[in-house]
């Protein structure tokens, strides 16, 4: 199982408090209040807000909080100006960090960012001393059974790069091919269970136990942020380390 989604699985058991909290709607609801703004308010015709507006209904986000959010998004809502912005870190032990923040306040933000950094090992980077890391890839995830043959050639023939299987099956494309996939997993009824774009790190880092504690840790703190929205690092999660963690809690 790659790294991506070893920290998704992490954050999916998180889900359920979060929710509780209250923070994974707010999330959800910023995630599609941008995709509504940037691309209209139909998910038929906006494919970012189709996987947001799915996001959250996997999350049970009640249908009024997701209509109030496309509505706040096309501006038949009045709230608050968001903005989006990238920004790189290092953790400890020099990992390489991308944190995807959604604001109405981008001073906040920043200074939220170098306190959680600054408090645990980590330290806000250079515009594009880390991004070299990483690109920009479709990601999708798929958790019912399939036949792993004919995943691979409906997810190959429509232009992914790769198909891993594990626990779960993985399919990583090219941007330009991510739509084109995901249609024909839709027409030969494959369910997925999560398509978003990611940064995927070109090579992950090694690093050993306490130290990729070290690392996960820092990443829960980033993620607590009411700002952050998605963070990657370019850390091999090993399975020792995610023992270590769920042991811990």
């Amino acid at each position: 199982m790659s790294g991506h989604s070893k920290w998704s699985t992490i954050k999916h058991k998180k889900a359920a408090v979060d929710a509780k909290r209250g923070k994974l709607f707010t999330r959800l609801a910023k995630e599609i209040t941008i995709a509504a703004r940037e691309g209209g308010g139909d998910p038929a015709f906006n494919n970012r807000l189709g996987l947001a507006v799915d996001k959250a209904k996997a999350a049970n986000m009640p249908k009024d909080n997701i209509d109030r959010a496309i509505k706040r998004g096309t501006g038949e809502l009045e709230g608050l100006e968001l903005v989006e912005n990238v920004y790189e870190a290092y953790g400890p032990h020099g990992v390489g960090i991308i944190v995807e923040v959604v604001t109405d306040n981008r001073n906040r933000a920043v200074a939220d960012l170098r306190h959680a950094l600054s408090k645990n090992g980590g330290s806000l980077a250079e515009s594009g001393s880390v991004a070299w890391q990483f690109t920009r890839k479709g990601y999708i995830n798929i958790t019912e059974k399939v036949d792993q043959d004919e995943l691979f050639l409906v997810a190959a023939d429509a232009g992914a790069d790769d198909v891993q299987f594990s626990e779960t099956a993985e399919i990583y494309v090219d941007i330009d091919y991510f739509q084109a996939v995901q249609k024909a997993l839709e027409e030969a009824e494959i369910k997925a269970d999560e398509a978003s774009l990611i940064y995927d790190p070109n090579t992950p880092m090694e690093l050993g136990v306490s130290e990729t504690m070290q690392v996960m840790r820092l990443i829960e703190k980033l993620e607590d942020l009411d700002d952050v929205q998605n963070v990657y690092s370019a850390l091999d999660i090993t399975d020792e380390a995610i023992a270590e963690m769920e042991e811990a809690e």
